[in-house]
């Protein structure tokens, strides 16, 4: 499986992990090993940085990961750029997670809050990875703003529904110049497979891993699909047909 490469740097693995909703720090610290993950998203608001000794990121700790603070809670493209600023000044971390979505029921992402966003940090030096939705046109404006990667959703968030979203990422994948990390909503190792089958460079997820009655169990089946739907896309997926093919010959052998 060949590396991924954002923003100059290069990950071994396309399986990358949020950390809400697990039940505590230790489950999670186990989650992440088993998931082989080498970027990991965290709220800000969740990490306490005024403090020299912090649970949350003592439990993230090791050597192959980066930590990638998210926005999540911003309401403005003003607000994410201030939490980017102080995700910075915190922890020295050039890559942020643009996540704005200001309606609480459905928790979708304003487009235009996040473009805004995307291009004053991308002018800064921050490696944006910026979560959307599924919306070719979208992406490609944050591409051209500067974004190391565009994060399109594949069902609103913990959902768990899959690629709702299939046709949209299908294009984005095929227009797009930097990485495509399908965010939210995959409920299953089967649907990350897809999601990279279908040509995504890594997928991101929380919900289906922390939510699962054996989190470390599922963290470890979904690097495993990951894994196997990259190589498979890698290797050159079968074309279609309609109809039946046969794959011996056809002759008379049964035939006097």
């Amino acid at each position: 499986m060949q590396p991924l490469i954002i923003a100059g740097e290069t990950f071994g693995s396309r399986l990358f992990l949020g950390t809400g909703k697990f039940s505590s720090n230790e489950q999670m610290r186990q989650a992440l090993l088993a998931s082989r993950s080498e970027l990991v998203t965290v709220a800000l608001r969740r990490i306490e940085c005024s403090s020299d000794h912090d649970e949350l990121l003592e439990a993230l700790r090791a050597p192959s990961v980066r930590l990638m603070p998210n926005t999540s809670g911003a309401h403005t493209a003003d607000e994410a750029i201030f939490a980017a600023r102080l995700a910075y000044e915190a922890f020295g971390s050039r890559f942020i997670k643009v996540e704005i979505h200001p309606d609480p029921k459905y928790l979708l992402p304003d487009p235009l809050e996040t473009l805004r966003a995307t291009e004053v940090l991308a002018r800064e030096g921050f490696h944006v990875m910026p979560y959307v939705q599924a919306d070719p046109i979208l992406c490609r404006h944050l591409e051209d703003a500067g974004a190391a990667s565009v994060m399109p959703l594949g069902a609103p968030i913990g959902s768990n529904k899959g690629l709702c979203t299939r046709e949209l990422l299908s294009i984005i994948i095929e227009q797009s110049r930097v990485p495509v990390v399908v965010d939210a909503g995959l409920g299953a190792p089967s649907h990350a497979a897809e999601a990279m089958e279908m040509g995504a460079d890594a997928v991101l997820v929380n919900t289906a891993i922390a939510s699962a009655s054996n989190p470390v169990a599922m963290a470890r089946a979904f690097a495993l699909a990951v894994e196997a739907g990259r190589e498979a896309y890698e290797a050159g997926l079968a074309a279609r047909g309609q109809y039946g093919l046969s794959t011996s010959p056809l002759d008379n052998y049964f035939k006097e």
